[in-house]
């Protein structure tokens, strides 16, 4: 058994142990724990509760104990009710708390509740040895606190609405946030791909997206893709993709570490703003007296106002702009245009092709 205060179990074999738990009740079994067949093995699941509804269902809920990883799921009670039938075969269906899909280009159909294809062959094929012949079983999955739960995932952005997904890959759930947040975002551009756009804007965040609705007022939604951290894992994604033009538009604050050549973002892991500030604002001509003021200012902001004092504002950036446009083509086969702004939503560089009433290809449209 794998060492839960490290590796916790994913949603789908939660719910994988939660069916095979009902179905145990109903063959009269007294269940507390199950033992479930996984990708990586077998896999003993504790069993929070499970009661017999009627002679041919049960309902079982199994807890997604904490582990090793600030996972928004965790402590989730997942839920499934096994209803045996006469027709072969199991059926899997989503429950309260499971969200329903409802864009192209994920794993699940449109309609289909949000169970990817993993935990439904875990589901199926843990069921399948304590079935008799000639009989099948109707599998409901539920979350009770699944959709308030869903409004903190990537969910929204994906079109999946009205509660979480039941993901896994593997069964095991390793502390690796970082990776599967950056697959959940890379979900974005599967959906774009979807309808037929080769033409995306990547932005850091929630302040990017508001200034590339702004912007461009008649985009699409599923054109804009957030990239928290990651632009680098996010480019390379859409090269990958055969995406031909990529636009850049966010804050400086997080943009102008592109300059450099950094491609994780988190400051944690790399903050050189000051050193690009200094460092551009010297290639624009700047007196010492100025450069060394940018140096030792704490925020961009602050930069952006020196600057703005000396009417450097539009060359620095420009600067920058290219910097970025330079590291991107060195690293990713795209055609990348960048648009930097101030908090207050001011254009930065003056060097950008595109303008508001780009006329962005239609895809599929």
């Amino acid at each position: 058994m794998k060492d839960e205060r490290v590796f916790g179990i994913t949603t789908g074999t939660a719910a994988t142990a939660a069916a095979l738990a009902s179905l145990l009740c109903l063959r009269g079994c007294v269940v507390k724990r199950v033992c479930v067949e996984t990708p990586s093995g077998k896999i003993d699941v504790d069993v929070d509760s499970v009661e017999r509804i009627s002679q041919d269902t049960a309902r079982a809920s199994v807890i997604k104990r904490p582990y090793g990883d600030p996972d928004v799921t965790v402590n989730l009670s997942i839920m499934a009710e096994v209803q045996i039938t006469e027709s072969s075969g199991v059926v899997i269906r989503g429950g309260e708390g499971v969200g329903t899909v409802t864009k192209p280009g994920l794993q699940v159909p449109p309609g289909e509740a949000a169970i990817n294809p993993v935990p439904r062959r875990m589901i199926k094929e843990n069921l399948q040895k304590y079935l008799k012949d000639g009989e099948g079983a109707i599998v409901t999955v539920s979350v009770p606190d699944g959709e308030k739960v869903a409004s903190k995932t990537m969910n929204p952005r994906l079109g999946i609405e009205g509660g979480i997904s039941i993901l896994g890959t593997s069964g095991i759930a390793r502390p690796m946030s970082s990776s599967a947040y950056r697959r959940s975002l890379a979900c974005q551009i599967d959906i774009a791909v979807a309808r037929g756009f080769k033409e995306l804007v990547f932005v850091p965040g929630n302040i990017g997206e508001r200034f590339a609705r702004e912007y461009f007022k008649q985009i699409e939604e599923e054109r804009i893709i957030q990239m928290a951290n990651f632009p680098g894992y996010m480019l390379e994604k859409a090269a990958k993709k055969g995406l031909k033009k990529i636009i850049l538009m966010g804050h400086a604050g997080k943009l102008i570490k592109l300059s450099a050549g950094i491609f994780q973002t988190k400051n944690s892991i790399a903050d050189a703003r000051r050193e690009i500030m200094t460092a551009h604002t010297a290639l624009s001509g700047a007196a010492p007296e100025v450069t060394k003021r940018i140096f030792n200012l704490a925020t961009v902001e602050e930069m952006i106002t020196e600057l703005k004092k000396y009417g450097l504002t539009e060359s620095v950036f420009n600067s920058i702009s290219k910097s970025i446009k330079d590291r991107c083509s060195e690293k990713f086969s795209l055609d990348v245009d960048v648009l930097i702004f101030s908090m207050s939503g001011t254009i930065l560089n003056s060097d950008f092709k595109i303008q508001p009433n780009h006329r962005f290809d239609r895809g599929d449209l």
